[in-house]
């Protein structure tokens, strides 16, 4: 792994004049060696991919399907090396590892399925009024055009994938940068797509260094934009490109709502095992993980000491260990902050019950109660594993409670009502609501994304490629209806 990597630029495998190592989280050894593209090489990915825009979208749907297939089995068969490189640049523990890519090789899988049903038409009659008799209005989608991907550090693999197998499968050319922590991960993604049929100019990623973003996101060439990171950094770029299509999957404080009725033991157990697990898989980094939980008043004091213990269980450690739960954090500099932010939380007021320590890039995994509204760890993101849990009394004030904030992803809500569930689903302020669950929950096939400060648009195969593409109506004249 300590080889050096060259990118992709245009299908082709090419290196520049500059380089940068990728170190590992957990212990800083050098991971791999990744090549940086020169400005000449980034304007050479653009025009290409903007020339065979045309091209590419009339490209059989069969061979789009296909080496999108391709790419899913050799995921498969690549399994563990590509965790272990995940593991590697990302800190993450293993047992996430092997389940990110497995949650890769269903993307990939789930485009194939959607390039071969995609774009099959629609027809409408338009005789409903005089002026419209003999005619048929046909609806296809077309790409907008070129795509450019920015992916972050957290998947480094699968949220790759969500950029490019979508744009594949609509026939939309992509650019893809993957994140400067950990762009070994996405760059294997090119390995597979160079042993396909596509054209190759249909295709680049590249490691490009952030400070030459602003020129890429300006580049009229490319029309569409999908972004996942920092509500900061996202709505930056919506507010520099606003004629441009943007997708933005940015930030949330997901919180884990528990009411009176999901009140036995069992229930409690449950729900405090899925909390801890959660709030602390990837190390917290994830914009779904339970940053915050809402107890109902009547099972507060028998489900916090369960949360405290299950979370206390958790394994920390070497995220080579299969064992391990909870590696480090991407950086120390990450670890840093939520050092501060925990600190800075508990000399507000908040009780500690347990975690509060850091040591280098990991953080002990944490629970606070009695959090003040107006300290940083209640107003943003944490990415970490760090977790609050405050009492409500009733359902209003727990749904009012979710909604207290300037994110709304994705929230979960414990409840064995049905009429609670729905009412959840209409009173809650978020992309997704999760019932007897926890708010993490992903599956890379339905629509995902927020509301409020948390994004706009949404990812989800196909709910990505209707973002990439536009209806374009063919109205047909003098037809016997």
């Amino acid at each position: 792994m300590t080889s050096t990597h060259a990118f992709w630029l245009a299908g082709r495998q090419v290196t520049g004049e500059d380089s940068f190592d990728v170190t590992s989280p957990w212990d800083g050894r050098v991971v791999g060696t990744v090549s940086v593209p020169t400005d000449a090489q980034i304007e050479g990915a653009v025009a290409a991919a903007y020339a065979v825009r045309d091209e590419f979208a009339a490209t059989p749907a069969h061979v789009r399907a296909a080496a999108l297939d391709h790419v899913s089995r050799r995921l498969v068969e690549r399994t563990e090396e590509i965790a272990r490189l995940i593991s590697a640049e990302n800190g993450k523990p293993m047992k996430w590892a092997r389940g990110e890519v497995g949650r890769a090789v269903s993307v990939f899988r789930f485009a194939a399925e959607e390039a071969r049903r995609f774009n099959g038409g629609e027809a409408q009659r338009l005789d409903t009024d005089l002026g419209g008799q003999g005619r048929l209005a046909f609806t296809r989608r077309f790409p907008k055009g070129v795509v450019l991907g920015i992916a972050p550090f957290n998947f480094p693999l699968n949220l790759c994938a969500h950029k490019i197998a979508p744009a594949i499968a609509a026939g939309a050319p992509i650019i893809l940068k993957p994140a400067p922590a950990t762009p070994l991960s996405g760059l294997i993604i090119g390995d597979l797509l160079a042993e396909t049929e596509l054209p190759a100019d249909s295709w680049s990623i590249l490691p490009v260094p952030n400070d030459k973003m602003p020129a890429l996101v300006q580049d009229e060439r490319l029309p569409v934009i999908s972004f996942t990171g920092s509500e900061k950094v996202g709505y930056a770029i919506m507010d520099s490109v606003p004629r441009k299509h943007c997708t933005l999957e940015l930030g949330g404080n997901g919180a884990a709502v528990v009411l009176a009725d999901f009140a036995s033991d069992e229930d409690l157990d449950w729900a405090a095992t899925r909390i801890a697990t959660f709030s602390n898989y990837q190390g917290g980094q994830s914009c779904i993980s339970v940053q915050r939980v809402i107890a109902d008043a009547s099972v507060y004091e028998r489900l916090l000491p369960r949360i405290v213990a299950a979370v206390e269980n958790q394994v920390t450690g070497d995220p080579n260990d299969d064992a391990t739960d909870v590696g480090p954090l991407v950086s120390e500099d990450a670890a840093k902050r939520v050092e501060t932010w925990v600190d800075e939380a508990v000399a507000a007021g908040a009780a500690l019950l347990t975690g509060g320590k850091r040591d280098g890039a990991s953080y002990a995994p944490t629970v606070l109660t009695d959090v003040p509204a107006d300290v940083t760890l209640s107003c943003e993101e944490v990415f970490g594993p760090v977790l609050t849990v405050q009492k409500v009394d009733g359902e209003a004030a727990a749904f009012a409670a979710v909604n207290d904030s300037k994110y709304g992803l994705q929230a979960g809500v414990f409840t064995r009502d049905l009429q609670t569930a729905f009412r959840a689903h209409r009173a809650l302020e978020v992309g997704g609501v999760v019932v007897g669950d926890v708010p993490s929950y992903r599956a890379d096939q339905m629509p995902y994304g927020g509301v409020k400060q948390s994004g706009v648009g949404r990812e989800g195969v196909k709910f990505a490629m209707d973002d990439y593409t536009y209806e374009r109506v063919m109205v047909l004249t003098g037809i016997a209806l």
